[in-house]
């Protein structure tokens, strides 16, 4: 087999091993780091506050200064939300797909883009997938937390007009 051949099949994984691999670990990473700071920040707070007025509530501090919880209409809206994206983009890349299959030429360059256009279409069919999925989650959500969503907004209405 040709180095340059071996080369260039290995530069083409790059990519691949790169969006798989490198880039989840690396979003993990930064969004236990991002936690990790908003905590010791929390912390720092409540030291601070306790030192400067010992009698404080502390429980009442950490309430204010937390972060607020999505409520379930919030989670299943952001459900809705992810399902439309992937979804849109799964049929995006399909189409992608289908055109490049509709617009390879007959030249030395067929073998190369067919692997693209194989290769869009299973990202496509991925994304799709999740975007389903997102969306029949979002959909039974909905059914089955109605009466706990609608008892969580008149609690928080409750909460703000006392």
């Amino acid at each position: 087999m040709d180095s340059n051949l071996v080369w260039l099949n290995f530069v083409d994984t790059i990519p691949v091993i790169a969006c798989g691999c490198v880039l989840p670990i690396v979003f993990i990473w930064l969004e236990t780091r991002r936690k990790i700071n908003e905590s010791r920040d929390r912390m720092q707070i409540v030291t601070t506050a306790i030192e400067k007025h010992p009698d404080m509530d502390v429980e009442e501090l950490m309430k204010k200064i937390s972060s607020k919880k999505k409520s379930l209409k919030e989670k299943l809206l952001s459900k809705l939300l992810w399902g439309c994206i992937t979804t849109i983009l799964g049929i995006g890349l399909i189409g992608f797909g289908i055109f490049l299959i509709n617009t390879i030429s007959k030249d030395t360059q067929k073998i190369h883009m067919a692997d693209d256009v194989q290769t869009a279409i299973a990202f496509g069919v991925v994304l799709l997938g999740i975007g389903i999925a997102f969306l029949i989650n979002y959909g039974i959500g909905k059914k089955m937390l109605a009466k706990e969503i609608e008892a969580e907004e008149k609690n928080m209405t409750t909460q703000v007009n006392p």
